[in-house]
């Protein structure tokens, strides 16, 4: 049974977005506890080469703050998992992940535990962008995106996962980028891991274009931007 969810939310300089992030994430807390009184949520912020007031941002929230300079989301998301963990039994915890530019929606918690409860190991979520002003580049990009149920979409901003099948999985690699694909292949090829892939608990993440990586999200709109232009 779970009694305890760890948030996981990699950050680098977002003291801008990290406070809308933290505050959708309490408010899915509230919902949850209202739910699922035995439930407790644990926040996790990981502060990864911070040089901006994130650390401020996340004491102000009252979450907790991991500090690091791995300088990989990879690493980042597994040592957040990693460090929730070390403070909980892994049998009923479940972990959640998502971006410090994200908003999470207040059923975001309340879903997964009951996509839990019927079965699933692994719930990958849908995004939708938030911010998009030209409606040239949101009809490209929801052109390009199954917003349904089974879809095939990843994304480490709507991720979670029970924190069993995360240890048995080997976690996140340390990789700069698509460490939340490479995870949700593994599941999906080991037979005992059953992977949900559901629109239920949309997550709108920040439509930027100036990407804190090479070839992440805010990368992927900046070309689709030049293309439709």
């Amino acid at each position: 049974m779970i009694t305890r969810v760890a948030v996981v939310v990699p950050a680098r300089d977002e003291e801008e977005m990290l406070p809308g992030c933290l505050s959708s994430i309490e408010a899915a807390a509230a919902v949850l506890r209202r739910a699922r009184r035995e439930t407790a949520v644990d926040v996790r912020v990981v502060l990864d080469g911070c040089t901006d007031g994130s650390a401020a941002v996340v004491a102000l929230h009252g979450a907790r703050a991991t500090s690091c300079d791995l300088g990989r989301v990879g690493a980042a998301r597994h040592l957040g998992v990693m460090t929730a963990l070390g403070h909980g039994a892994a049998g009923q915890t479940w972990v959640a992940c998502t971006d410090a530019d994200s908003v999470v929606p207040v059923h975001w918690l309340t879903e997964q535990l009951d996509l839990a409860d019927d079965g699933a190991d692994v719930v990958v979520g849908t995004v939708e962008p938030l911010g998009i002003i030209d409606p040239a580049v949101l009809a490209g990009w929801a052109a390009r995106h199954e917003l349904v149920e089974g879809h095939t979409h990843v994304h480490g901003a709507n991720l979670g996962l029970r924190a069993t099948t995360y240890l048995a999985l080997g976690g996140f690699a340390p990789l700069a980028l698509h460490e939340d694909v490479d995870l949700v292949r593994r599941a999906r090829l080991n037979p005992s891991v059953r992977v949900i892939a559901t629109d239920r608990l949309r997550v709108r993440t920040s439509a930027r274009t100036d990407s804190r990586c090479t070839g992440g999200f805010a990368g992927y709109l900046a070309d689709l931007a030049k293309e439709v232009g």
